[in-house]
């Protein structure tokens, strides 16, 4: 889940980070009427998505008229599909110094990361690419924390000797916030150096682990749930999981491994998958919802099917899918690949029901989708 700046913020404020202070409006008369409280301002679109300064959705205001004249150009404004509803006007500062602070998932090293740049701003992913040692980076092991000692060498020879116990004890702060909120990733950027010395966290960009949103209802109440397609707002209300792609090959199989395999191979034979399908033991009960789902995707040429079966028996799976074919009755080509336990008995039912042998292989049934996908006229080559 991912969270607009004005919701992330206060959550660094607790831990003792400093924020510029603002107000949250949703009018341009009161975008105006906060610059006459603030002074000199920034005008700044919320919406769950970094890029907003090169979209055009933050604006510098000297005065309440032009905050009020900003806030009118962005109210309504989409930045990267999101309308732009309400605003953050937040007291201008005098910058002297921009870093990048970040804390984040790891997947190599298996534990939080912490980065840190003294090339911060919005650009910064690609001053990062152009001089790769100016981002430090610091794994640390969740269960002990991190500490300044650690930090402070870690950004000790890139800051000024007056700057690096500030900056050591914020990135501290910044990893007991990642771990309090069970983040994904919390980022500061820019994190700005005022004329006054002062450290001041300019922008945040918070993302929860979505396994944590029941243990974290408070705090996933100021977040921004994921926008859903039509399709995928219907699984959503069915109990299925289900994501809407591009392509024009669907995909049902058990397992969220087994899925993104499925959905590997098919792009490896030059076809595209039209969905994430994941539907194990609930394909008996929920078969003919989900083969509904999958084949409403107006883009669907062929449908691979693939079931792996371990605890879960692939001849009650397939006995699900059968009879949705049956009821449903659709006129797409399916092809299926069905191993493990139960897979006889499902290969029989297979035969008898719909006259359909399965593939001896994954690859063999995900090459046939695609190939059918392209003889029907659709454009399976990504």
């Amino acid at each position: 889940m991912n969270f607009e700046e004005q919701a992330a913020k206060p959550l660094l404020s607790k831990a003792g980070i400093a924020v510029p202070e603002g107000r949250l409006v949703t009018t341009a008369e009161a975008a105006g009427q906060a610059a006459r409280e603030l002074g000199s301002v920034v005008v700044k679109a919320q919406a769950p998505t970094g890029k907003r300064g090169k979209a055009g959705g933050v604006r510098p205001a000297g005065s309440p008229a032009e905050a009020q004249a900003a806030a009118s150009d962005i109210l309504g404004m989409e930045i990267a599909g999101h309308r732009i509803e309400r605003l953050l006007v937040e007291r201008r500062a005098e910058i002297e110094k921009e870093y990048y602070a970040a804390i984040l998932n790891d997947p190599e090293s298996r534990s939080p990361l912490v980065l840190f740049s003294a090339m911060g701003g919005m650009d910064v992913e690609e001053a990062a690419s152009e001089a790769p040692e100016a981002m430090r980076r610091l794994a640390f092991d969740i269960r002990s924390g991190l500490t300044a000692a650690q930090t402070g060498a870690l950004v000790a020879d890139l800051l000024p000797e007056t700057q690096t116990q500030a900056v050591a004890e914020l990135l501290v702060k910044l990893a007991r916030v990642y771990r309090e909120s069970d983040a994904e990733l919390i980022e500061i950027n820019p994190l700005a150096v005022t004329r006054g010395g002062e450290l001041l966290a300019l922008d945040c960009k918070l993302v929860l682990d979505d396994s944590a949103v029941k243990r974290r209802e408070e705090l996933a109440a100021t977040g921004s749930p994921e926008r859903l397609s039509g399709l995928e707002a219907r699984g959503q209300d069915l109990g299925i999981k289900y994501i809407e792609l591009d392509g024009n090959v669907g995909v049902m199989a058990n397992g969220a491994g087994l899925t993104m395999t499925t959905m590997d191979v098919v792009s490896h034979y030059g076809g595209r998958p039209a969905n994430f399908m994941e539907i194990g033991g609930e394909a008996y009960t929920k078969a003919t919802e989900a083969l509904e789902l999958v084949l409403a995707h107006p883009r669907v040429k062929s449908l691979v099917v693939n079931f792996c079966g371990a605890f879960a028996r692939t001849d009650v799976m397939t006995e699900g899918v059968i009879r949705a074919w049956e009821a449903l009755q659709p006129k797409v080509p399916v092809f299926f690949s069905v191993h493990g336990t139960g897979d006889q008995e499902a290969r029989a039912l297979l035969g008898e029901r719909l006259g359909i042998e399965p593939f001896a292989t994954m690859d063999e049934a995900c090459r046939a989708a695609v190939e059918a996908a392209r003889d029907a006229g659709g454009e399976a080559a990504g």
